[in-house]
Formats: C-alpha cells, structure tokens, sequence
C-alpha cells in the first residue's frame, strides 16, 4: 500500500515546505466489524497487519477508535477495540478527501 501522504498537497512557507492539513473519514459502524480486547504487546500497527495484511493501515484502527488515546500506537490493556474490515473503502474515502 503507498505511503498515506502521497496523495497530501505539499505546500510552502519561508519555513520550507509542509504538508496539507490531513483529513480523515468517518468510519461508520458494520456487522462486518470485529470487536478485540486488547493484550499486553498489542499494538494498532501489529492488530493491521494480522487483520489486513498491512501495518500502515494501523491509522484505520486508531480513527475507529476515537474515545481511545490517540497519542500512542499501544491501546491501553484490556480495551475493547473496533476493527473494521471494510479498509478498502475506507482507504478510498480517505483519498477522496485528500486528493488535491
């Protein structure tokens, strides 16, 4: 999978170039969904790559997740977390948002 930021417009300042503000859609709830409690060890790049095969698809968790900090790639122990499954869809939703 590219780079999230490779469809970002770079813009620039005197201070040197700076991406776009970074736009992120709103992942509705499915049945498809899958609900995990959380592990010591787990982490939303490690939960990304066992569930889509890509762990730079960790951001698709952390979105889905908002009432979790979202300063850090562990989710706090013992959390109840939404996996969506639908991250194709998601990821198109998040290049319509962004393109430029």
């Amino acid at each position: 999978m590219a780079n999230r930021y490779s469809n970002i417009k770079v813009l620039f300042s005197p201070q040197g170039p700076y991406y776009k503000t970074t736009l992120y859609p709103e992942v509705p709830l499915s049945e498809s969904d899958i609900y995990v409690i959380t592990d010591e060890g787990d982490r939303y790049d490690l939960l990304a790559d066992q569930y889509y095969g890509d762990s730079t698809l960790w951001w698709i968790i952390s979105i889905s997740n908002l009432s979790l900090p979202q300063n850090s790639l562990y989710p706090p122990i013992g959390s109840q977390i939404r996996i969506p499954l639908d991250y194709v869809g998601i990821v198109q939703s998040f290049n319509q948002l962004n393109r430029f």
